[in-house]
């Protein structure tokens, strides 16, 4: 994926989201301190901040130009989207939430993306018949990322889809992700704070604080190569 962002402007009371870059990979995490722009940056990606500026092209497919008065609306901008309160439907059983939204993958680039195969990729077989309200964390994350594939998306963007589970349960979840990467070669904006994570999925990374890009890089310049993959000093100031 190639993702460009050129003069993308954002104004939130007094905080300030001000991006100029260009940067490739097949799946660019999004990192920085709580603050930082990250999730800010991912709703302007998927149009649910109207009052951004500037423009925003995926793979030369451009989502928003508003120098030539161009705005895509969030369902023509070929997205899936998992926020960070998975915004599942509670009274809605698994396959339910599934089929919620589900589009056949005839425009998408990744064939094969269907309730059954998707549902299999991700271990949820299972669970389809099954009420959101049962599930466990990590089952709840799977199905969130079962749905945001069935949209049949151009891009996924990951809001942070693990900051609410705890240490041994990420560690099960990351391989499900790294399935969605390898399985559907879906682009990915993946956004965390989290080194571990980052590192373990991104090829690319940029680097925000207060709402500027400090830096885009591989993980492995960013990070030290320890067991902790501490951030190197200097990174965030």
């Amino acid at each position: 994926m190639k993702f460009s962002l050129k003069k993308l402007q954002l104004r939130q009371g007094t905080f300030l989201l001000q991006i100029d870059l260009e940067v490739s990979g097949q799946v660019i995490g999004i990192f920085g301190n709580s603050g930082a722009g990250k999730t800010s940056l991912l709703e302007v990606v998927a149009g649910l901040r109207q009052t951004a500026l500037g423009s925003i092209i995926v793979d030369e497919r451009v989502l928003m130009d508003t120098s030539a008065g161009l705005i895509l609306a969030p369902e023509r901008r070929g997205v899936g989207y998992v926020p960070q309160d998975l915004a599942l439907f509670p009274h809605l059983s698994v396959r339910k939430n599934l089929t919620y939204g589900y589009k056949p993958a005839a425009l998408s680039p990744a064939p094969g993306i269907t309730v059954d195969h998707v549902a299999e990729v991700l271990e949820i077989v299972s669970l389809l018949d099954r009420p959101i309200s049962d599930l466990s964390g990590g089952q709840k994350q799977r199905v969130a990322f079962a749905r945001a594939l069935l949209a049949s998306p151009r891009l996924l963007l990951m809001d942070e889809p693990l900051a609410s589970l705890d240490q041994e349960l990420k560690l099960k979840i990351i391989p499900y992700l790294k399935r969605i990467r390898d399985e559907f070669q879906i682009p990915m904006l993946y956004v965390s704070h989290s080194p571990d994570e980052v590192i373990a999925l991104c090829d690319q990374v940029i680097v925000l604080r207060e709402g500027q890009c400090v830096r885009t890089s591989p993980p492995g310049e960013i990070f030290e190569a320890s067991t902790s993959m501490v951030l190197k000093p200097g990174i965030l100031g």
